[in-house]
């Protein structure tokens, strides 16, 4: 903040203590999460993730991007996908389970950032596991190739989405869903669920510079606006399955910034937006970024945030990315779309007042700019404000939605 000052505190520059050691992270933030079942395990047991911290810190291997992190976890992942494969025959419901287990182990596997070339192949299996789960399901998820009809300066010219939509007869309201830096589409199932049950279709899109899936060229802060153009265009070819007329974009943590933005580039095609956890300015700080390390994140940001944004070094992160991406005040010509005043449609900002990866300022932030926003922040919560955050994005979609 230009003032130093932070919603934080004290806990600004507190070390949280478990940045490069896994055995801090297990036993202060993840095993009693894993044991419930949430972030990032969510559809795992216990049962599966125990051994293998219990590797991990047995054979002191701390750093996520080490293949050796990576191979400690893959052959749990494994082996669940083959006894659910197994078990297709025999028990359908068994093996709906153990695909969503392996599902599970294959997110922690290439967990935090798909960077190595091992993770990207971690990541092709997770995926193809998945889809082949999803197909007993009651209602599946399918993946549709979308034709990036907007691509250009360096844009890839396909766009794979996952689309899960109700029985019966269409068209239905559309949840666009946009995932973020950690989350990619096959790690959305229970919210896919939630909206299949509100009589809503779910079309998922990764964001760009996380997976080799999204065709947006990284460098391009304007690549995010042709990426969304060719989804919505999609989306309104497909009238006789999809309501155009009835969008919603829900941008998760990394992905809130995209939604945010799209909710005023693209402001006439949707009926509301959900900046959830979101970053627009503040969080591409030097300031910020000098502490975000210390904070609740698992592993630490730079190297995720360096390859997401295609610089050199994090050093060049803290120097440049803020020019070149901020909401507000970026520098690029049209990028700074809420600096600009253009007005939005509907938009809720949710949070935790205390992220320590996204600051809560960054939502407020936007209050101070064109269209009035609607907020719900959680005290005494981290990013992205669970457990509570979902009670407050449903009622408010339900609301957006009608009937």
């Amino acid at each position: 903040m230009p003032n130093g000052t932070w919603i934080l505190g004290d806990l600004f520059t507190k070390d949280y203590g478990h940045r490069g050691n896994i055995q801090k992270l297990w036993e202060q933030r993840w095993k009693f999460p894993c044991t419930k079942g949430v972030y990032p395990f969510h559809d795992g047991k216990y049962e599966d993730f125990e051994p293998i911290f219990k590797h991990l810190i047995a054979n002191n291997i701390n750093d996520p991007y080490d293949d050796a992190y990576t191979n400690a976890i893959l052959p749990t992942a494994q082996r669940l996908a083959k006894e659910a494969k197994a078990t297709e025959s025999t028990d359908k419901e068994v093996a709906k389970s153990l695909y969503l287990r392996a599902n599970a182990v294959f997110r922690l596997a290439r967990f935090p950032y798909i960077g190595t070339e091992l993770k990207k192949k971690v990541f092709e299996q997770q995926k193809a596991t998945y889809m082949q789960g999803a197909q007993l399901w009651d209602i599946p998820i399918t993946e549709v190739i979308i034709p990036h009809k907007h691509a250009s300066n360096g844009d890839a010219q396909n766009i794979p989405i996952y689309l899960r939509k109700p029985r019966g007869t269409g068209p239905f309201p559309v949840i666009l869903l946009i995932t973020g830096l950690d989350g990619h589409r096959p790690d959305n199932t229970e919210r896919t669920t939630e909206h299949l049950a509100r009589g809503w279709a779910t079309v998922i899109c990764d964001i760009p510079g996380t997976t080799v899936d999204c065709p947006a060229n990284r460098l391009d802060p304007l690549s995010p606006d042709r990426l969304f153009t060719s989804i919505l265009e999609w989306i309104r070819e497909e009238a006789t399955e999809l309501d155009e007329k009835r969008v919603i974009a829900w941008g998760l943590s990394a992905g809130g910034y995209y939604s945010i933005r799209l909710a005023h580039t693209h402001r006439d095609a949707l009926i509301g937006s959900v900046g959830h956890g979101a970053g627009t300015h503040h969080y591409l700080s030097r300031e910020w970024l000098e502490q975000v390390s210390k904070h609740e994140y698992p592993f630490g940001l730079e190297e995720a945030y360096r390859q997401k944004y295609g610089y050199a070094s994090f050093e060049e992160v803290m120097d440049k990315c803020q020019d070149g991406f901020s909401l507000v005040s970026g520098k690029g010509e049209g990028v700074a779309v809420v600096g600009m005043g253009m007005t939005s449609c509907r938009l809720l900002l949710v949070n935790g007042v205390l992220d320590g990866c996204m600051p809560v300022e960054d939502s407020l932030l936007l209050a101070e700019y064109g269209s009035p926003k609607e907020m719900r922040f959680m005290r005494q919560r981290l990013h992205m404000g669970y457990p509570e955050a979902n009670g407050v994005v449903y009622p408010w979609m339900e609301g957006v939605m009608g009937g």
